[in-house]
């Protein structure tokens, strides 16, 4: 059995481990390789014992893990220091339990990494923070200090649906229909589509050619974190109005202030008993001529787009 960390007066244990490391000059001096690393291992211990006594509340690697990350919300980790504080070997297994089985929205480097090669791919003009876009594969960010208690049984379904005989696509578009409303974060859909990387381009083909409203940070929900995605509702948009790049959409959504043009519905209004969302609308329509630019779209909420489009 691995050994467990043991938490100590964090200054005893920094004298432990200089004492250690000071006796250690006899071992490398033995010709036995086996004995000069058996010699380490009291020093490794040590040394594992005093990163776990940096946070004494934690009783567990998984909860020193989570208590470091509430210290540091919205703050890109490296995974080493998880490692340190955790005092444990299978410390990135506790990251993955604390986003699947206990709800909290901890995305990895790996995740972000797909959703900025997106965005070079479309030729995105889309702001990205710099601290998110220099992210390595074994960094971590805490997007929300509150726990999402829903987490777990999106899992399940996510787990069930990865397994369905379908495109990636459908798959993703299967577990948004499913969850309408939720915040869905980006791990969860990387999970469906099997960790391979174009999970971030079928998200974008839903919302831009098929006209699903799959809201972010930049399309229609500002207040939401970059890896976050709300399917507003089991519609599409009409299909004029697909061919719409992000970039542009965003454009008229921060020239509109957000805002439905006809009826002031704005994004901040967004809940579950009332699912609208923002679109772009043409106001000469594609079909007669009029152009997909910023001076012939208007911000119009999915019910007064609808009305518009019955006038028409």
């Amino acid at each position: 059995m691995a050994r467990r960390s043991q938490q100590n007066n964090p200054e005893e244990l920094r004298l432990q481990l200089l004492d250690l490391l000071s006796n250690f000059e006899n071992n490398l001096k033995l010709d036995d390789l086996r004995q000069r690393v058996r010699g380490l291992v009291p020093v490794f211990n040590t040394l594992r014992d005093l990163g776990s006594s940096m946070l004494p509340d934690g009783e567990s690697g998984r909860d020193r893990i989570l208590l470091y990350l509430l210290r540091f919300p919205f703050t890109v980790i490296d995974g080493q220091e998880l490692m340190v504080v955790a005092g444990i070997d299978d410390w990135a297994r506790r990251v993955r339990e604390l986003r699947v089985e206990h709800g909290w929205k901890i995305l990895s480097g790996v995740t972000v990494k797909d959703i900025v090669q997106d965005w070079l791919e479309e030729e995105s003009i889309i702001p990205i923070d710099a601290d998110l876009e220099l992210m390595q594969p074994d960094d971590y960010i805490l997007l929300d200090a509150n726990q999402d208690r829903e987490a777990a049984h999106r899992w399940k379904s996510a787990n069930r649906i990865r397994k369905l005989n379908l495109s990636i696509k459908d798959k993703i578009l299967l577990f948004f229909q499913e969850n309408i409303g939720n915040a869905i974060s980006g791990e969860e859909l990387r999970y469906i589509a099997k960790n391979k990387t174009e999970w971030a381009r079928r998200v974008r083909e839903l919302r831009t050619e098929e006209g699903w409203p799959v809201l972010t940070k930049t399309t229609g929900m500002p207040e939401l974190p970059v890896g976050i995605y709300v399917f507003a509702s089991n519609r599409q948009s009409p299909k004029d109005d697909r061919a719409i790049k992000d970039d542009l959409r965003r454009a008229v959504f921060v020239r509109d202030s957000y805002t439905c043009l006809d009826c002031g519905w704005t994004a901040h209004q967004w809940n579950r008993s009332d699912p609208r969302n923002l679109e772009a609308h043409h106001e000469i329509p594609h079909s007669k001529g009029g152009q997909t630019v910023k001076e012939n779209l208007n911000t119009l909420c999915n019910v007064c787009h609808d009305v518009r489009h019955r006038k028409k």
